[in-house]
């Protein structure tokens, strides 16, 4: 299923050394004039090849869009997009069908589509496919903030490093406008500092780190999403876990509050002049899979990049026999830093969609 949401309808299509990657935006009301500088901008906040902590490849991540807008205005069809992809070392992936790279999809897309897997890059699993879900992702965005709503991320934690967190329940837009305006978004630059000093010394190591992404969203009414299995949490999880990497995906306390009692645990409510809210946000801003009107918050965790240059175990497809792998090709030695965009995209394309219902 290459298709996320329900009035709101994103379909991402395309592989990683395919001519072109793309998406088609279903649903988009329209009179919407999105401002294409901050959609770009955006984008280039996943791009790779800009920094130490990122693959070299290059690629200019410039959208092509083929119908949807008229004189910069959504028209009520579908927008649709494309990339070109212009850097690609396919050579680098040859051999994989036979000897699979352990905790990437090789071996599972082969048991599944067989030969006619394109393992070239990843194929259709590739990070490369999160560009243009960037794309839909900041058109989301801007039509959020129409409706007063802000999103935005922080890397939480890097390789036992973890960024100072604000106060769950009181959140603002000006912390998260201030995080936006970061190449490496945290509250604390000290601990952004030692992030990334950790991160080279794995990439030095030849290895790789991962992480967690904490996202806000600020504003959201309450009332918003459904109880039991299409709850906010429900329709949140379901679509992060859709970002290549993510391996867990938590809600305010997250984890932690199974080691709290329920007085600890409780966000006691309060008033704040003539609306409800409360004096702690452990829930995440969800009760019942219904927002409750106080910040969204969620908790993504990444794995650390399953490409690493070390040598591996695998096996060999062909003889049946164990053997070792050294991955060639260009890659990060952390992913967590160019998938806080991601994270941030997703959120508002499932929160766009649950309030458009």
């Amino acid at each position: 299923m290459n298709t996320l949401g329900n009035k709101l309808r994103v379909t991402i299509f395309g592989q990683s050394h395919a001519p072109a990657i793309g998406c088609v935006i279903d649903g988009l009301p329209s009179g919407f004039a999105p401002d294409m500088e901050r959609v770009s901008a955006i984008m280039a906040r996943r791009a790779p090849g800009q920094n130490t902590w990122s693959t070299p490849r290059k690629e200019s991540d410039t959208p092509e869009v083929l119908s949807g807008l008229v004189d910069g205005r959504t028209c009520g069809a579908p927008v649709s997009m494309v990339i070109r992809n212009s850097d690609q070392h396919s050579r680098d992936y040859a051999g994989l069908k036979r000897t699979p790279r352990p905790s990437h999809a090789d071996y599972t897309a082969m048991m599944k589509y067989g030969d006619d897997y394109d393992v070239r890059g990843g194929g259709q699993f590739s990070g490369r496919l999160t560009a243009p879900l960037c794309f839909a992702g900041a058109f989301a965005l801007q039509l959020l903030e129409q409706r007063g709503v802000t999103v935005a991320a922080h890397i939480g934690r890097i390789a036992g490093v973890s960024d100072t967190a604000p106060d769950f329940a009181r959140v603002d837009r000006d912390e998260l406008e201030a995080l936006l305006r970061k190449p490496f978004p945290v509250f604390s630059d000290e601990a952004g500092m030692n992030m990334r000093m950790e991160i080279e010394k794995a990439r030095m190591d030849c290895d790789s780190v991962g992480g967690v992404i904490r996202c806000f969203a600020v504003g959201l009414p309450a009332g918003v999403g459904e109880p039991m299995f299409d709850g906010v949490e429900n329709r949140l999880a379901a679509s992060l876990f859709g970002i290549p990497a993510v391996r867990g995906v938590s809600f305010g306390a997250g984890f932690a509050a199974a080691g709290m009692r329920g007085s600890e645990h409780n966000d006691p409510f309060c008033m704040d002049g003539n609306r409800v809210s409360a004096r702690t946000n452990h829930a995440g801003g969800v009760l019942g899979g219904i927002t409750s009107g106080l910040p969204l918050v969620v908790n993504v965790a990444i794995k650390p990049t399953a490409s690493i240059s070390k040598e591996q175990d695998t096996v060999d497809l062909q003889t049946k026999e164990n053997t070792s792998l050294v991955i060639h090709g260009r890659h990060d030695p952390c992913i967590v830093p160019r998938a806080v965009p991601v994270v941030e995209a997703v959120t508002a394309l499932a929160v766009l969609d649950m309030m458009l219902e």
